[in-house]
C-alpha cells in the first residue's frame, strides 16, 4: 500500500508513531501529505478467512465478511484525531474486499496512471493484492499439515 501511494506521488510511511488505538497498536500506515479535504489518510489492513466455521455459518453474500471486518476496524480506531481520515482495508481470503477499500484502490489506480502515463500501471495494484492473498492462502494450507504440539490434534 505504501509503495502504491508513493508511486502516485503521495509520500507515505508505515506504522506511524504517535497514532494508537485501544489495544496499543498503531495503524499500518499514513500519508505524509493530505489525501482529501486537508486530512491525512490513515489505514489498517486485515485479511479474514471466509472459510472458518464462524463465517461459513454467518456470511450470506460476496464481500460480507470483509464489510464486517471493516466495521470492526472502524470501531477499533474510532478515537483517531479528526485531522486524519481512517480507511479500513479488509480483504477476504477468497479475494473480495470491503467497498471503501475497493473504491480507494480505484482512485489510487487513476492517480498512479496519471503520474506514470501508463494506463495499465494502476491495475497492477489489484494483481499484487491477489498474489499476496494467494501467498497467504498457501501458507495457511501448508501450515494445516504441520504437526502441532497439542497431542489431541
Amino acid at each position: 500500500m505504501t509503495r502504491a501511494l508513493v508511486s502516485a506521488g503521495v509520500p507515505a510511511t508505515k506504522e506511524p508513531v504517535g497514532l494508537t488505538c485501544r489495544d496499543g497498536k498503531c495503524p499500518d500506515g499514513t500519508t505524509q501529505i493530505p489525501w482529501r479535504s486537508g486530512k491525512l489518510l490513515v489505514w489498517d489492513v486485515t485479511v479474514v478467512s471466509t472459510l472458518t466455521d464462524f463465517y461459513v455459518t454467518t456470511a450470506r453474500g460476496r464481500g460480507e465478511v470483509a464489510e464486517l471486518a471493516a466495521v470492526r476496524k472502524c470501531q477499533k480506531y474510532s478515537d483517531i484525531p479528526s485531522a486524519y481520515t481512517f480507511l479500513p482495508i479488509a480483504m477476504e481470503t477468497l479475494g473480495s474486499m470491503n467497498y471503501s477499500a475497493y473504491h480507494f484502490f480505484e482512485d489510487l489506480d487513476r492517480k498512479i496512471s496519471e503520474v506514470s502515463g501508463d494506463s495499465r500501471e494502476g491495475s497492477f495494484i489489484f494483481q499484487r493484492l491477489l498474489v499476496t492473498i494467494q501467498h497467504f492462502n498457501s501458507t495457511l494450507f501448508n501450515e494445516s499439515f504441520t504437526p502441532h504440539d497439542d497431542p489431541d490434534l
